[in-house]
């Protein structure tokens, strides 16, 4: 029994992060669908939500206004979630050069003040961003271009986490690679929040207490027929979490969302309504399942103590040994960031 549950863990493991990957290599080749883009100038709608993000207003304010867009056809809306730092006051300067303001007094969520920036949105494509990522100038040209196709409802684009040396973590590149093949074969299970756009059209209110928006969005519009792409010449830049802990609270709430998004969504279990449910469950679901199955490799090789399996049980308590003694590096200061500041 230990013996059936160490290989069937490692298995899963290796499919994850490794065969999952071949096999979108393999599938892109026999079925690729380029997406057929066509640059136009369609109505487009920025929607920001905010909460306390006075460090971050006057540079993302600036930034939309500056993007290489008709400003008769480009609406910047900034979602206001009842700030106490003064974010409100500072967003407000800007109303004189045509930034529309929504402004929640009660504290209500971000899923809350994306439905009441759409709301406002007059244009045919809505833009989601986040306070603290700039977009690149040609950003809304790259992604709009991608709506002259009527397979498309959602756009995402490449988001550049760097660290202070100007350099990507090996994981978000893995990550991106993913994403790029995913697309090409079908949609993404889930978009980028910093740098998303969809079909106005396409928009259903979020639930008030939705955690992962940048996910349930995009998957709605999957399952109502429409693809969701990744379009890595439409950028936005980041940097990395600055602390392990910022790295750990941002994959708790990924990981919390997702466990939520099989309840909001339950039909994306279902092979016949999801259009990509191989995809689905091999990137969202697996890496949920990765963790139970790192234990009961663990656990189970401690009943397999000869031969091969007491190389494989030194190799996994050296490894958690390194992981342990980093944890408490990070807690005294000496490591900084491990990983992207931002993932769907």
């Amino acid at each position: 029994m230990a013996k059936s549950i160490f290989w069937f863990s490692f298995l899963i493991i290796v499919y994850v992060y490794a065969g999952y990957p071949f096999l979108l290599m393999g599938w892109r080749k026999l079925r690729r669908r380029p997406v057929q883009k066509r640059y136009f100038e369609p109505p487009v709608s920025i929607v920001i939500a905010m909460h306390n993000e006075s460090a971050y207003v006057h540079a993302k304010i600036e930034n939309c206004l500056d993007l290489d867009y008709p400003p008769d056809k480009l609406q910047v809306i900034v979602s206001l979630d009842a700030p106490t730092d003064g974010t409100d006051e500072l967003v407000r300067q800007y109303a004189w050069r045509g930034v529309e303001i929504a402004c929640s007094a009660v504290r209500r969520g971000k899923a809350a003040a994306l439905n009441s920036g759409v709301a406002m949105a007059r244009g045919d494509i809505v833009l989601f961003g986040d306070a603290r990522q700039r977009f690149e100038r040609g950003v809304i040209r790259e992604l709009a271009a991608n709506f002259a196709d009527s397979s498309v409802g959602v756009v995402s684009g490449e988001l550049l986490i760097l660290d202070r040396e100007g350099r990507e973590s090996a994981y978000w590149r893995y990550e991106k690679a993913l994403r790029a093949m995913e697309s090409d074969i079908h949609s993404l299970p889930g978009a980028t929040g910093a740098i998303c756009a969809i079909r106005r059209s396409m928009f259903t209110p979020l639930s008030p207490n939705t955690v992962l928006d940048d996910v349930v969005i995009p998957m709605r519009i999957v399952l109502a027929g429409k693809r969701s792409i990744y379009d890595p010449s439409a950028r936005a830049f980041d940097v990395a979490s600055e602390t392990v802990q910022q790295e750990f609270e941002r994959k708790r709430r990924t990981l919390a969302g997702n466990y939520q998004l099989l309840v909001e969504l339950p039909e994306l279990m279902e092979p016949w309504r999801n259009p990509i449910f191989v995809q689905f469950v091999s990137h969202k679901l697996g890496r949920l399942v990765v963790p139970y199955c790192l234990v009961a490799l663990l656990i189970s090789n401690c009943f397999l103590p000869d031969g091969f399996y007491r190389l494989t049980l030194v190799g996994q308590l050296l490894w958690y040994s390194a992981a342990w003694a980093g944890a408490l590096m990070a807690k005294r200061g000496a490591v900084k960031t491990v990983g992207p500041a931002q993932e769907a």
